[in-house]
Parts: C-alpha cells; structure tokens; sequence
C-alpha cells in the first residue's frame, strides 16, 4: 500500500490550535500520513502571539532535503513562511523538488489579529511563491492585501475582489500564476453561511455552510488547506478535494463548539470522528 504522504512547511503553534500542529492534526484525521519543516517557534495561546523566533534559512532547506531525499511526498501545504529569507529557499526547494500538488495559504495575520508577515516579505511571496503554488487559499483580508483591494465587509461588496482573483489566474504574466484560488468567505460574520469561491480559468464554483456562531475558531485556515493537500495526496480532484475540507472544517468547528480549551479563541476538534 502506498500511503498518501503530506508535507506541510509552517510555523508551529505552542497553543496547539493553528500552524504545524493544526496541520498535522488535519492531515492525518483526512487518512494521510503528514511529515513536517518548521519555519518558525511562536509563543502563542488562544489569546495571541506573544513571540516569534524564525528558524534559520539554512536550516529550513536541510529539513527540506532531507524530507524529500526519502520520502515520497505527493502534496506540500506551504503556511506560514514570517521572512524574505525563508520564503527564498522554501520557492527554491519547491522548484528543485516538484512536488506533485503544492497549497499555498498565504499566512499574514492570526486569528488573534497579530502579524505573521514581516514588511518586505510580501514582495517575495508574490513573485516567488504564488507563482509554484496549484491553489492558493486566502481569506478576504489576505486576498484584499495580496490583489491591492478593499476588504469587503458583505458578499454584496465581493465582485471587485473576485474579478481581480479571476484575472489572477486567468491571465498569463511575466511572475507566473497559480491555478486556482479559493477565496474564503468565513470572515463576512454578518452572511447567515459562510461561502468559499474556488476560481479557476475554466469558472467559479461556491461552496456553502451554516456559519457558525462559535469562538472556537483557531487555526481554520490552516486546518482548511491542510486537509485539502491531503485530498489532493490521496488523488481526489481540486474541486472534490476543496468540497471534502470545506465539510470536514465544518464538522470540526460544530463539534468544538462543546470545547472550553483557553480564554482567548480555541480550536477546531481535529479528530470529530472519534467522538463519534
């Protein structure tokens, strides 16, 4: 048997709830194996991030090397990257490697609101990362900063946003382009769903869920592309993949609705189906 291997490159979370934790939480839940390089430590809790300390450039591509020289990684879910440096030799390790299907969630704020991005990281990841990634999984405030836009405050207000995703992906230039982009809609909290748009040159499809009105939400982008690289590993197609997250990150999020776990914003139940 060839068990569908998932790499995820991202920082880890001490809380538990988002990063690397979340990730590999969501992979093996979603019946992959998933291996990891750690980008950066964070001191966080549900409350905030309280520290961060990247891991050195040097060290993030001899992680890499090693991951890839022996195991046969089909899907990378690439998070948070923090540095230049860092998203540098993540970009030249990915196009050394080429792995099969690579998920970029562009990382730049927590749910908390505090920074994961520095300043003069943005350039490189729109010139060197976007560009290698299959898909790419922003939330509205993400994709408003990456296309130069207004964040919407109702899907009323969405079309600019998702004309500009649209022409994205569609048109060819001279930095490359991802394949498809899906938009998140978890953050327009005044929507009675929560509605996703995965977007692709060929046309966009919506996803829909009850939103919930719930505070356990720590780590839901990156529990949403970590299971969808999983899918991905597992040979399910790109939009199938993105549907099967998007249900598995809403029954994770209704079951840990009955959690209690910190005073700040806790996390989705990974492993829901255990309990059931």
């Amino acid at each position: 048997m060839n068990t569908p291997i998932t790499l995820t490159i991202a920082g880890s979370d001490s809380g538990g709830g988002a990063g690397i934790q979340a990730d590999i939480k969501a992979i093996s839940a979603t019946g992959g194996y998933a291996c990891s390089v750690i980008t950066a430590l964070t001191a966080q809790n549900t409350q905030g991030v309280f520290g961060i300390h990247p891991v050195p450039a040097d060290f993030i591509a001899q992680q890499l090397d090693v991951v890839f020289a022996d195991l046969p990684v089909r899907a990378v879910k690439v998070g948070m990257l923090a540095k230049r440096e860092i998203i540098g030799v993540v970009a030249q390790k990915l196009r050394q490697y080429r792995p099969e299907w690579v998920v970029l969630d562009p990382v730049m704020v927590a749910t908390s609101g505090d920074s994961l991005l520095t300043g003069d990281a943005m350039d490189s990841l729109l010139t060197e990362l976007l560009p290698l990634a299959d898909v790419i999984t922003p939330n509205l405030a993400e994709a408003s900063r990456l296309l130069d836009l207004p964040v919407p405050g109702c899907e009323a207000q969405m079309n600019p946003l998702l004309e500009a995703s649209r022409q994205l992906i569609s048109v060819d230039s001279a930095l490359g382009r991802p394949q498809a982009m899906l938009l998140k809609g978890g953050h327009l909290h005044n929507e009675a769903a929560s509605r996703d748009f995965l977007i692709q040159a060929a046309g966009t499809v919506s996803f829909s869920a009850p939103r919930l009105a719930t505070r356990n939400t720590h780590g839901t982008g990156c529990t949403l592309s970590a299971a969808i690289a999983s899918y991905l590993a597992q040979g399910v197609p790109l939009e199938q993949a993105c549907r099967q997250a998007k249900d598995y990150l809403t029954r994770a999020l209704q079951s840990a609705d009955r959690w209690q776990i910190g005073q700040g914003h806790g996390p989705v139940d990974h492993f829901f189906a255990l309990h059931e």
